[in-house]
């Protein structure tokens, strides 16, 4: 703690190239090496921008969107798999620690989707794969919630690191869960959604929330958020114009960095595509805290406590190991009988 980190941090507001996971992952590098270009040591992307966001969801009812599911669940990516090692080659050629937000196939069942949060280091490890507990309203059409195994905060060169996807942000556990672990930076991923009801303002509820998280927290939150390309319009509304002005809705998406007091340490990016970047000095954390830090002397843990279960839930548990169970013995066998040929 005597040399806390100070480092540039980088938000990355962009449309993925939709449902085509080779060339979002192309683009993706792209921009991580534009990033690191500024001089970025951390760069996170949106929520599930490989390959993209289920907007139909949003748009159709479930039988309409079935075949858009297949289409998702095709362009998917598996962890580990090919495109996380183009990621993590990135990070390491790079230097950078990389959040970015995928969308992630089971590997037990063809009906299981995450919506995924990959945390790289620098060196190209794959420090974290935390899946997001509980996708929000229409997105439970699609992807299945993950658990408390991966809720942790991951140390690194930048610093103690947690990342929240979306809807996650507003669940004050998961995030007492992540500062009560040492965070001190958090990045916050989200989805453009033009497609939210009407009186609903999605830059300003990214916005809220990610003061709200430093603020109470005092951390730096980066907040990076996708955005809606013509091509996504085109996929989804077709030629229906209302819903392709729908799609053009303003204020359906903000990205940027906010300091330990709860406000942007530089102008959030609205709307359109870009890098936000600022300069982070984690040592801005230390002062504020000595008024309100919630997971130290500003709590009464012997009046709230806080039960985590970080157990990782499988569809199946086995006494045994089954790649290591045997052939079932034969009736006469000595093993099961005692007997051997010469006793006979």
């Amino acid at each position: 703690m005597d040399n806390l980190p100070r480092f540039t941090a980088a938000a990355v507001q962009a449309a993925p190239v939709y449902l085509n996971p080779a060339a979002t992952v192309e683009k993706a590098i792209g921009l991580i090496a534009e990033a690191a270009s500024h001089g970025a040591r951390l760069v996170v992307f949106p929520e599930v921008f490989i390959p993209g966001y289920p907007y139909w969801n949003w748009t159709m009812n479930p039988v309409q969107g079935s075949p858009w599911y297949e289409r998702l669940y095709r362009s998917a990516i598996d962890v580990p798999g090919p495109y996380v090692d183009q990621l993590r080659a990135a990070a390491r050629q790079y230097g950078v620690v990389l959040v970015i937000g995928v969308n992630e196939r089971g590997p037990h069942s063809l009906g299981v989707l995450y919506n995924t949060l990959l945390t790289i280091g620098p060196d190209g490890a794959l420090l974290g794969v935390h899946r997001k507990l509980v996708p929000t309203w229409a997105e439970k059409l699609t992807w299945t919630g993950g658990d408390g195994s991966s809720l942790k905060v991951h140390q690194t060169p930048v610093g103690p690191l947690g990342a929240l996807a979306c809807g996650e942000n507003t669940n004050t556990l998961a995030r007492f869960a992540l500062l009560a672990q040492g965070e001190l930076v958090h990045a916050s991923c989200y989805i453009a959604l033009p497609v939210a009801p009407a009186d609903y303002d999605m830059a300003e509820a990214i916005a809220v929330r990610t003061a709200a998280h430093s603020f109470e927290g005092k951390v730096f939150s980066v907040v990076a958020c996708s955005t809606i390309s013509p091509e996504i319009v085109d996929a989804i509304a077709g030629d229906d114009e209302e819903l392709r002005k729908k799609f053009a809705r303003p204020r359906s998406a903000l990205s940027g960095i906010f300091g330990p007091d709860g406000r942007p340490v530089s102008e959030p990016l609205v709307d359109d595509e870009g890098i936000v970047y600022a300069e982070i000095d984690l040592a801005r954390c230390i002062q504020p805290k000595q008024m309100h830090d919630i997971v130290g002397h500003y709590n009464r843990f012997d009046i709230f406590q806080l039960h985590v279960d970080n157990r990782p839930r499988t569809p199946v548990t086995f006494a045994t190991d089954p790649a290591h169970t045997t052939a079932p013995l034969s009736p006469l066998s000595t093993e099961t009988t005692g007997i051997t040929k010469e006793d006979a």
